[in-house]
This record gives structure tokens, C-alpha cells and sequence, in this order.
């Protein structure tokens, strides 16, 4: 949960914004912290050039858990969660992805490592995620593995 308020913190929105007023807060942020601002200022180029990578990582992290894009694809992540099961899983810093056999990945924000380490040992980890990570945790979509 550490990472979703770092970067609300950065942007300066609440839980609530929407994606039209996330977008407004990207663009004005970006016109103020535009490296080109910086012409004739190297090191004020770079600093420029570190808070818009910043800006810009928490601008598609807010994005992708807004709630208006999880409507946008429930559909698909109900699908995905209901009837593919787990491929692979894996467990860094309170984030738990979860690749499944259709190919979509899923990140859970904020998951304990106890729970991790309960999937772990689960009988059946897509089971066992049905029951106590889907539904529970800020997801967000993290991609889809290439089809060959």
C-alpha cells in the first residue's frame, strides 16, 4: 500500500480522483517539471528529468487501479480470475503477481507475506487465490505473455 500513497503523494490526488482528473494533474505537473524548461541548467535538467520519470511511473500506476479502469476490464479479469488457473506466481515487496494460463498477469498491491506464503503451500493456489487474494487486494493488469 506503500507505493499507491507515494504516488498519490506525488501527484498530489486522493482516492478518489478520476481518470479525466488524473490526466489534468499528469499534464500540468509535466508542463512544470519539463526538462526542456532547463535550457541553459544541466543540473536542473536532470532533476527535471528524474521527477517527470517519476511523475509519469505514477501517473500509469494510479491509472491502471483506478476504478474506472477496472470497469472498463472486468469483464476480462473476471473471466480470467473465474476459469484460468495460475501458471506461475511470485512475491516481491507486498506485491504479488500471478501469471495465468491465458496469459494475463495480474499485480495484488499490499499482500502480507503470511498469505504469500499460505498460497505457497496451498493444495491449489488458484483455489486457494479465488478464496483469499481476488476480491481482497488493489490489482492491477501487468501484462500478457507473447504468443508464439
Amino acid at each position: 500500500m506503500k507505493i499507491v500513497v507515494e504516488h498519490r503523494r506525488l501527484l498530489g490526488v486522493d482516492k478518489t480522483a478520476t481518470l479525466k482528473e488524473l490526466k489534468t494533474i499528469y499534464r500540468n505537473t509535466m508542463k512544470d517539471a519539463h526538462p526542456d524548461k532547463f535550457v541553459n541548467d544541466d543540473a536542473g535538467r536532470l532533476e527535471a528529468e528524474e521527477k517527470s520519470k517519476a511523475v509519469i511511473e505514477a501517473y500509469h500506476f494510479l491509472v491502471s487501479i483506478n476504478p474506472e479502469t477496472h470497469e472498463k476490464y472486468s469483464e476480462e479479469y473476471t473471466e480470467t480470475t473465474a476459469k484460468s488457473n495460475i501458471h506461475d506466481f511470485y512475491f516481491e515487496k507486498q506485491i504479488l503477481k500471478i501469471q495465468h494460463l491465458n496469459g494475463k498477469m495480474y499485480e495484488y498491491i499490499g499482500v502480507p507475506k503470511n498469505t504469500y506464503i499460505k498460497m505457497v503451500n496451498a493444495e491449489s493456489p488458484s483455489r486457494f487465490a479465488r478464496r483469499h487474494i481476488y476480491g481482497s487486494f488493489i490489482h492491477r493488469k501487468s501484462g500478457e505473455a507473447m504468443e508464439e
